[in-house]
């Protein structure tokens, strides 16, 4: 495995909480390591550690203890304005709950992270945009304001808005989580064809059926990983579909 193609690298990775006089060890020595193009879902029950560390992964904490590289650059220990230019120019975040703005329009939301960047690039926010949507098959919905979506074109919209910065990952935090099942698969095909096109992405899941649309399997248990392993019987999310349009 070579260094260039590792997008995250976490060793010895910990993460403890202090509350008063006591402390909770949220993360207890985590080691991972995800290479470009692989799709994983991290699963786990509540309190397993799985939020602490995809906010770990996506610079949006720091560890207590270990080390934590993005893309070859170690970041654990990067000041805050640091961590949030490597947020917006390397990760594109997918969450519940869409987080859209109300009474504005596709477009516009998709163009939100654009303001934020500061780096040297050169990126026109109505272009980018406009690319972003059509890569999720929203090209002609860039109008519409977000309550004139479907909650699955809604969630379209917050993933074109976490592509448009040309991120090398994607971070879905339970993406299915308010979609009906059918909606849901349509979801899990797009990511698996922005993964066959080659962006990382790692999805956070408590449900085993959604978990096997991932190339990956990472499970945690008490700040630990308790199971790592490739999924042997993967489904194809466009096969889905078809069936459940055929039936």
């Amino acid at each position: 495995m070579s260094a260039s193609n590792t997008v995250i690298r976490l060793s010895d990775l910990r993460k403890t909480y202090v509350m008063g006089r006591n402390k909770v060890h949220a993360l207890r020595g985590i080691d991972l390591t995800i290479t470009a193009g692989e799709m994983v879902a991290v699963m786990g029950a509540s309190g397993s550690g799985k939020s602490t560390l995809m906010n770990i992964v996506g610079c949006l904490d720091r560890p207590t203890a270990g080390t934590h590289e993005l893309n070859g650059e170690r970041v654990d220990a990067l000041s805050r304005d640091r961590l949030a230019d490597i947020r917006n120019r390397h990760i594109g975040f997918v969450f519940q709950g869409f987080n859209l703005l109300a009474r504005t329009s596709a477009q516009e939301n998709v163009e939100l992270p654009l303001l934020y960047d500061r780096s040297d690039r050169s990126l026109d926010p109505t272009a980018a945009a406009c690319k972003a949507l059509e890569r999720v098959g929203l090209g002609d919905r860039r109008d519409h304001q977000s309550n004139e979506l479907s909650g699955g074109q809604q969630q379209r919209v917050a993933i074109a808005r976490a592509l448009v910065t040309e991120p090398s990952l994607l971070l879905a935090d339970e993406p299915t989580g308010n979609l009906d099942t059918s909606t849901s698969v349509e979801v899990l095909a797009l990511f698996q064809e922005l993964n066959d096109q080659g962006l990382t992405i790692v999805m956070v899941t408590h449900e085993t059926d959604i978990a096997r649309y991932a190339r990956r399997v990472v499970e945690l248990r008490d700040g630990l990983i308790v199971r790592d392993e490739p999924v042997l019987d993967r489904r194809s999310a466009k096969n889905d579909l078809t069936a459940v349009e055929a039936a």
